[in-house]
C-alpha cells in the first residue's frame, strides 16, 4: 500500500497497517521531518493510539507543558491566566514537528520510506493503481491513500482541482520559532489587535511565535514561497502597534526567519473520501480546526482506516466505505466549532475585541 504524505496521519496508518501484516510505502516530498510547526494536541482516543503505539512516553518527554493563556492589553496588562482546560488522563500538548518525528520512528520498522519525492500520476484499475513518481521508478500497489495534507496532490491526481474542494475562509495562520526561551515559561500569551492576533507560546525551551489575521481569501498559488509568506505576514502586522517585550524588531525577525509556516486556514468539504482504490485521510480529506486537534483527528483516522482494511483484506471498497462512515462522524463535528474558534482568537472589530476580554476576565482562573 501507498500512503502518500509523512505528517502526523501517514506514518501513524503506516504504523498500524504494518502492525496489521501489511507492506505499506510512504512517500514523502520533504527530505527529511520539518522542524517546523505550532503546537497541537494528542487527546482522547488518539492518546489511547499513542499508549498502544508505545509512544506516549516519548510524548510527554516533549511536551510543552504550557498550562495557562492570558491576553495582553495595549497598555501591556494581562487579562488571566487562564487554565487551558483540564488535562483529561494522560492527554499532551506537543509540537507538531516532534509528534511527526516521533511517529516516523515507531513506523520505520515494517515500513518503507521515500523522502524527497512525489506521486506526479496515479492509474488506478479494479485490481489495483499504478503510481509514477518524481524519481523512483513506477510501481503497482493494491491501495493508495492520500496523507498529504490541505493541498493534496492525490487529491488533485484523483478527484480534481484543490478548488473544487477547499474553501479558504479568510483567516491566515503562519508559525515560527524566535530562538530562544519565552520570558513567562508557563503561559501563552496572546496580543491581539482587531483581525490580528499574535501568540508568544514557551513551547519546551525555545519560545515560538503565532500569527493568526483575517484577509481576503485567495488561492493557495498566490502565497508559494517563504519570501512572499513573509511579505504577506508583515503586510499584516507591521504598521500597527505591537508592544510585544519577545517581538522587539518585528519586521526583522519575520524577515529572517526561514522556518516560517504559512497557510490559509480553508474548509474541506468532499461528497466521497474514495474514488475505487484510492481514499484520503487527515486534512487531504477534511480539516478546519484552530485548536490544535487536526492531529488527534489525524491519528484517529488512521486507526479507522488500518482496522477497517484489516477487516476487509480482500475487499478495500467495503474497507474503504466504512472507513469514510465510521470517520465523517467524527470529524463533521470539529468542522462546526470554526465560527467560535475565530471570533475567540481573532475578533474582528473592536467591540468584538472588548467583548472577547469582557467575557475573558470573567473566566475562572
Amino acid at each position: 500500500m501507498l500512503i502518500c504524505g509523512a505528517g502526523i496521519a501517514g506514518p501513524t496508518l503506516a504504523y498500524w497497517l504494518a502492525r496489521h501484516g501489511f507492506r505499506p510505502t510512504v512517500v514523502e516530498r520533504a527530505t527529511g521531518v520539518r522542524s517546523s510547526g505550532n503546537p497541537v494536541d494528542v487527546h482522547g482516543p488518539a492518546t489511547e493510539a499513542a499508549r498502544s503505539m508505545g509512544i506516549l512516553g516519548r510524548l510527554r518527554d516533549a511536551a510543552t507543558h504550557a498550562p495557562a493563556l492570558a491576553f495582553v492589553t495595549p497598555s501591556g496588562g494581562r487579562i488571566g491566566p487562564m487554565r487551558l482546560g483540564r488535562p483529561r488522563g494522560d492527554d499532551v500538548e506537543v509540537p507538531r514537528a516532534d509528534l511527526a518525528s516521533v511517529l516516523i520512528e515507531a513506523a520505520h520498522d515494517g515500513t518503507e520510506f521515500l523522502f524527497g519525492d512525489s506521486v506526479t500520476g496515479l492509474h488506478a484499475d479494479s485490481s489495483g493503481v499504478d503510481a509514477v513518481f518524481a524519481h523512483a521508478a513506477p510501481r503497482r500497489f493494491d491501495v493508495v491513500v492520500g496523507a498529504d495534507g490541505l493541498h493534496s496532490t492525490v487529491r488533485a491526481l484523483a478527484f480534481g482541482p484543490e478548488t473544487n474542494f477547499a474553501k479558504p475562509l479568510g483567516l491566515y495562520i503562519a508559525t515560527m520559532s524566535l530562538g530562544r526561551p519565552a520570558d513567562d515559561p508557563g503561559t501563552v500569551l496572546m496580543y491581539n489587535q482587531p483581525g490580528r492576533s499574535l501568540t508568544v507560546h514557551p513551547v519546551r525551551g525555545t519560545a515560538g511565535a503565532g500569527f493568526i489575521f483575517r484577509g481576503p481569501p485567495m488561492p493557495s498559488s498566490d502565497y508559494r514561497g517563504i519570501d512572499v509568506q513573509q511579505r504577506i505576514v508583515l503586510d499584516a502586522y507591521t504598521g500597527h502597534r505591537w508592544a510585544v517585550p519577545e517581538l522587539p524588531d518585528l519586521e526583522g525577525q519575520v524577515g529572517a526567519a526561514r522556518d516560517l509556516y504559512f497557510d490559509a486556514v480553508s474548509r474541506v468539504r468532499m461528497p466521497c473520501w474514495s474514488r475505487g482504490r484510492i481514499t484520503l485521510l487527515g486534512d487531504a480529506a477534511s480539516c478546519v480546526s484552530l485548536f490544535g486537534d487536526g492531529s488527534s483527528m489525524a491519528m484517529l483516522g488512521a486507526v479507522t482506516l488500518a482496522e477497517a482494511l484489516a477487516g476487509s483484506p480482500g475487499d478495500p471498497a467495503v474497507a474503504l466505505r466504512r472507513y469514510e462512515s465510521r470517520h465523517r462522524k467524527v470529524v463533521g463535528s470539529r468542522q462546526l466549532g470554526y465560527p467560535l474558534a475565530a471570533a475567540l482568537l481573532v475578533p474582528s472589530t473592536r467591540a468584538g475585541l472588548a467583548g472577547r476580554n469582557l467575557a475573558a476576565r470573567m473566566f475562572p482562573r
